[in-house]
C-alpha cells in the first residue's frame, strides 16, 4: 500500500519502477490519493510537519504514472466520506454512503488498485469443462467443433442426471473418437445437483493450468473459445467473462425479459465489483487454476447460495482483486432441447445472491483477507 508515498516522493516514476521488478502476477499495488476537497487540509497538515511541498496526483494522474511504470489499473474505489469522528453517524456514512453514486464524488480518498503488466504465458495447458444435462443432440457437435488451442488440452464432460439419453450418447461418441483427436476426453457423472456443482466436479477432475467453461447448449459457438484463451495467455485479463450483449442476437436466442434482466444485473454487478461486467450470466468463463483454487478456499465467505456457479466465480474473483474483463461473443439460438433455467424462480435467487455480494464486497465494515491455499 502506497499511502501518501507518491505525494511525498521527489521521483514518482522512480518509486514505481523500483517496485515493478519485485512484483509477481499476483501482486497488487494500492495507491491512496486525495480528492480536491481533501487536498487543502492535507497540504496544510503536511506543511506544519515538513518543509517540503506535496505532489498533486489526482486519480487520473495516478493511473497515468502507473501505466508509464509498467502497471495497469484494475479499479479505483472511493473511500471515506466523513472525516470527523461523530461515532455511529460517521461510521454509518462511511460504510453505506461512500460507494453510492453521487456520494462517491465527494469521497476524500481514492484507492487505486493496479497489477504488473507481465510477459505472455506461453502455451499453458487447458481444461475445458462442459456441464451437460439433457443435451444428447449436441454432443457430436461439441466434439467436432472444439478448436485446438493448447498442445496439452483436455475436454471434460460432466453429465448432470439427464432425463434423455445424454449419458449413453456421451459414452458412444467419446469411445468412437479417431486417433489423434486434439483433446484428451473425460466423461463423469454428476453426483450433486446444479450446474455449479457440475463445474466444480469438472474442475476437481481437471489437470490444466487454465480452466474454461463451455455450456453444452452451444448458444456460444466453440469457435470463439480461442478469444478467451488468448486473452489470458497474453495477460490482458485474469478472468475472462463472456458477454452476449455486444453483437446482434438471433431471434430466439434470448427472450426479452431475460435480456432486460441481464442488462440490469450487469449494471448492478459493475457497481458491486468495481469493474465493468455487462453480462454476468453468460456461461462461458475462463480463469487460471491457481486463482480458482484461492476462490474455492474462500468460498465460505459468500456462502453456498449459487447453484449456477457464475456468481461464485465472479464474487470470488472480485474479492481476490483479479482483473475481470468481458469477451464479446455471438449468442446463437438453441437448436436442441430447452433451457434448464426458470426465469422467475431463479431470478429471485440471483437477486438474493447479488444482495449478499453487495453486502460482502461493497458495504462490509471490514473485509478479512482471503485465506491462502
Amino acid at each position: 500500500m502506497l499511502a501518501g508515498a507518491l505525494d511525498e516522493a521527489r521521483d514518482v516514476m522512480g518509486v514505481l519502477r523500483e517496485i515493478w521488478p519485485k512484483c509477481s502476477r499476483k501482486t497488487r499495488v494500492a495507491v491512496v490519493s486525495y480528492s480536491k476537497l481533501r487536498r487543502g487540509s492535507t497540504k496544510r497538515h503536511h506543511k506544519s510537519n515538513s518543509e517540503n511541498e506535496l505532489n498533486w496526483l489526482p486519480r487520473t494522474e495516478v493511473a497515468n504514472v502507473l501505466e508509464l511504470a509498467g502497471f495497469e489499473v484494475i479499479k479505483q474505489t472511493p473511500e471515506v466520506l466523513m472525516t470527523n469522528n461523530l461515532g455511529p453517524i460517521s461510521r454509518w456514512v462511511n460504510r453505506w454512503l461512500t460507494r453510492l453514486p453521487l456520494f462517491r464524488q465527494f469521497a476524500v480518498a481514492i484507492v487505486t488498485l493496479a497489477r504488473k503488466i507481465d510477459q505472455p504465458h506461453p502455451d499453458p495447458s487447458l481444461s475445458i469443462i462442459v456441464p451437460t444435462r439433457n443435451e444428447a443432440g449436441n454432443i457430436k457437435r461439441i466434439l467436432s467443433e472444439i478448436p485446438s488451442m493448447s498442445p496439452n488440452q483436455e475436454l471434460i464432460f460432466v453429465e448432470g442426471n439427464s432425463t434423455d439419453d445424454t449419458w449413453q450418447v456421451l459414452q458412444q461418441q467419446t469411445s468412437a473418437l479417431p486417433p489423434g483427436y486434439p483433446s484428451k476426453v473425460q466423461v463423469h457423472k454428476q453426483t450433486g445437483v446444479g450446474k455449479g456443482d457440475a463445474v466444480r466436479l469438472g474442475f476437481a477432475k481437471s489437470t490444466g493450468e487454465m480452466l474454461m467453461i463451455l455450456d453444452a447448449d452451444l448458444t456460444v459457438p466453440p469457435s470463439e473459445l480461442p478469444l478467451f484463451y488468448d486473452a489470458l495467455v497474453q495477460q490482458r485479463t485474469e478472468f475472462a467473462n463472456g458477454s452476449r450483449l455486444v453483437y446482434p442476437q438471433e431471434k430466439e436466442a434470448m427472450r426479452f425479459l431475460n435480456y432486460v434482466a441481464n442488462k440490469l444485473f450487469g449494471l448492478w454487478f459493475s457497481f458491486i465489483m468495481g469493474q465493468p461486467v455487462r453480462d454476468t450470466l453468460c456461461g462461458t468463463k475462463v480463469l487460471w487454476r491457481d486463482d480458482y483454487e484461492l476462490i474455492a478456499a474462500n468460498r465460505a465467505y459468500f456462502g453456498e447460495l449459487d447453484p449456477f456457479g457464475d456468481f461464485d466465480l465472479l464474487f470470488g474473483a472480485a474479492r481476490l482483486n483479479l482483473k475481470i474483463r468481458d469477451i464479446p461473443v455471438h449468442y446463437k439460438e438453441r437448436t436442441y432441447g430447452s433451457t434448464n433455467i426458470s426465469r422467475f424462480r431463479h431470478g429471485l435467487l440471483l437477486l438474493r445472491m447479488s444482495l449478499r455480494g453487495a453486502r460482502k464486497l461493497v458495504f462490509a465494515p471490514t473485509q478479512s483477507e482471503p485465506k491462502p491455499r
